[in-house]
């Protein structure tokens, strides 16, 4: 685990004070490590580990630890993982997390007691709980078994019932630093010397910068910037290259990753309306090409308004299967043409 120092030490301080609540709220981005989180938070509770050198604890355990080995097979009998269900007429994961998987954690707590030693439930994810699950779940927080602990983990903690969120000590996840991106990256088996341009345009997350690094992104976003590099008029050729590139067989990945990096461009503009040049950048000549486009809090409105505009129009294109090619380019020029009026202004 990288970058999570700070919630990993509120946890060790509560353990140590003895104010280990029952009900654990971990949130921030995807891809931060939460689950790797929950999962170590999971290991140390349930191998009982009271401290390392000089007393002071800590969240490693020892993997030839019997409790350590028992929960990399999928087998200690005091874990019960949570997660979306799968269907089998689908042949997919179910949208969300039914009320049946959390009642059965009335046989979990039963079947787990008999030893008497903690057992430790992982909510993965807590914000794809239905309603009837939530409010399962929320029983469960409201009176909670004896030495039972509970680790939900949140992306998105808002869509949470408010009555879970105040049953639960939060901690709060990061977005990863370069540095730390380029540790998890390398133990991820996806080496970049990169991180920085990854760390920006990924926010911070290990899961997003895997998925730019295994589908081209970085030199998409890069070959997006070049091509509005001239605004408030685009390179026409190089747009009509870059919008032929998501049409055809083979190409819904580049098509989906293009509208990925297009949203993400127009949030960095509207973004620095409000905040001025980035510090970092996503490619070459972003920086300034952004403080150019989006000077003033105006044009921040102007760049979000378009960005919510494109994001509708995306979905709407996709939905009907628009031609990728078609609708790359008007989103092209919709972006040249919110860059007129703004220069005209």
């Amino acid at each position: 685990m990288f970058g999570q120092g700070q919630a990993e030490a509120a946890f060790l301080d509560a353990f140590s004070a003895g104010r280990l609540h029952s009900g654990w709220l971990i949130t921030g981005p995807r891809g931060v490590g939460k689950a790797t989180l929950a999962w170590k938070i999971a290991t140390f509770l349930l191998a009982d580990q009271g401290g390392g050198l000089f007393g002071d604890p800590t969240l490693s355990v020892d993997p030839e630890h019997p409790d350590a080995r028992l929960i990399q097979a999928g087998a200690h009998p005091r874990l019960s993982v949570m997660r979306r269900p799968w269907d089998d007429k689908t042949k997919k994961l179910k949208a969300d997390i039914t009320v049946d998987a959390v009642r059965s954690l009335k046989n979990f707590f039963q079947m787990s007691a008999a030893d008497g030693g903690r057992r430790v439930v992982i909510v993965d994810a807590a914000d794809e709980l239905n309603r009837n699950a939530a409010n399962a779940i929320l029983k469960e927080l409201e009176e909670p078994p004896a030495n039972a602990i509970l680790l939900l983990i949140a992306h998105q903690p808002s869509r949470l019932l408010p009555t879970i969120r105040s049953r639960c000590r939060e901690l709060r996840c990061k977005p990863l630093g370069a540095d730390d991106l380029q540790q998890a990256l390398a133990q991820a088996g996806h080496p970049s010397d990169q991180t920085e341009s990854l760390a920006t345009l990924a926010g911070g997350s290990a899961g997003d910068a895997i998925r730019l690094l295994n589908h081209d992104g970085l030199p998409l976003y890069a070959e997006l910037v070049k091509t509005l590099a001239g605004l408030p008029h685009i390179d026409r050729t190089a747009a009509l290259r870059l919008a032929d590139a998501c049409a055809g067989r083979g190409a819904e990945v580049r098509f989906g990753m293009t509208l990925d990096l297009i949203d993400l461009f127009l949030a960095r503009a509207a973004r620095a309306g409000l905040l001025g040049e980035p510090d970092a950048q996503g490619a070459a000549g972003e920086a300034r090409l952004l403080a150019r486009i989006a000077p003033d809090d105006r044009a921040a409105r102007a760049w979000a308004q378009l960005q919510q505009d494109l994001t509708d129009r995306s979905r709407h294109g996709r939905a009907v299967n628009l031609d990728p090619a078609a609708l790359i380019l008007d989103m092209l020029f919709k972006i040249e043409e919110t860059a007129l009026a703004h220069a005209a202004a």
